[in-house]
């Protein structure tokens, strides 16, 4: 077997996370590492300088979903273009191996494994609701692993075992965090706006992720109604943050999501509405279906609605719940089963 695998896959944080995590493992394995991913998106800041990898790609592609007529056909032509090109990478190296974690990104490098001859792919599918890429190219794939689906051989997500190493069962809500993501929602940040008051009213501590855009007008607001409150436009440890909260109000991103679940971090979970195929109102249905969280609609949300469940949970139940819904080691368990086939 080559000692060159292919990792491909991008655009957005919670697809390269995935990523990153299975080329550290790699990496750590003695893998020579070759990632396929996209000058569009977040791709390059990733990865662009990153030692572990041997060799790596940046293909000027774009999505297709949300295009039309020939922007379309265009979009298709070029992914089909630098199908071949990938597919005279891998006769380059012998790769037989190729691992995708979706996301327009892998377009290109996914069909190229379809098209060589003996090579396996291995698709991650981070969301409930399938991509539209995964949905097409899984047809094709040795083995497709999911935290969502049962057709999944390993259902545990990669996460960072950071989050599981800090992770506590809360016993009660002394302080709940706001997190919209690294670009921040409005919809959290004008909910918080209303609800941290009656918070801070009631003795609770509020930690509160603005995104860079939001941050001057909510920190103004806090200042200006004399209203204590942590609050930041971003930061890479958001663990710390994750682990000090008792309960939060989040987006629910598949990365995101686990992350809180490693944490045993109880959840609100408010939808981005334009996530594609609504993943993530269906991300959060599945954990809310085993009584581990709570949705709300951003249209729909209400301060006094949000108070009677602040006053109705079982706080120390649902965070002992959510220690038993993920494992760790789940990237090596993942990565051990691809060395298999």
């Amino acid at each position: 077997m080559s000692k060159y695998i292919v990792v491909t896959g991008g655009g957005t944080g919670g697809h390269l996370k995935v990523a990153d995590a299975f080329i550290e493992e790699l990496y750590q394995k003695g893998f020579n590492i070759i990632f396929i991913g996209s000058t569009n998106g977040q791709d390059k800041l990733w990865f662009e300088n990153d030692n572990r990898i041997d060799k790596k790609v940046f293909l000027d592609t774009k999505g297709v979903v949300n295009k039309k007529g020939i922007g379309k056909f265009l979009s298709l032509f070029n992914i089909l273009k630098k199908t071949f090109y990938c597919l005279g990478i891998y006769y380059k190296y012998n790769i037989s191996k190729v691992i995708s974690v979706g996301g327009f990104s892998a377009a290109s490098a996914t069909f190229a494994s379809i098209f060589k001859p003996f090579c396996k792919l291995f698709i991650h599918e981070q969301n409930s609701k399938m991509g539209k890429l995964n949905e097409i190219t899984s047809k094709f794939a040795s083995t497709v692993y999911s935290s969502f689906h049962d057709f999944s051989p390993i259902k545990d997500y990669p996460v960072s075992h950071e989050f599981f190493h800090k992770a506590r069962i809360r016993d009660e809500v002394k302080t709940i965090a706001f997190f919209g993501g690294s670009q921040g929602a409005i919809a959290i940040n004008d909910f918080a706006l209303k609800l941290t008051p009656l918070l801070i009213n009631r003795g609770i501590k509020v930690i509160h992720q603005t995104g860079k855009n939001d941050y001057k007008r909510v920190k103004e607001f806090y200042e200006k109604n004399d209203l204590n409150v942590d609050v930041f436009d971003f930061t890479r440890d958001i663990i710390s943050k994750m682990n000090e909260a008792d309960f939060v109000i989040s987006r629910a991103g598949a990365s995101t999501l686990w992350e809180m679940c490693a944490n045993n971090l109880p959840a609100y979970f408010v939808p981005y509405k334009y996530a594609a195929a609504n993943h993530q109102y269906f991300n959060a249905k599945d954990l809310e279906s085993k009584k581990m969280a709570y949705i709300c609609n951003e249209d729909d949300l209400n301060e006094k609605e949000f108070l009677k469940v602040l006053n109705d949970i079982d706080i120390k139940e649902i965070s002992k719940r959510l220690k038993y819904s993920i494992k760790p080691n789940a990237v090596e368990n993942i990565v051990k089963d691809i060395i298999q086939k």
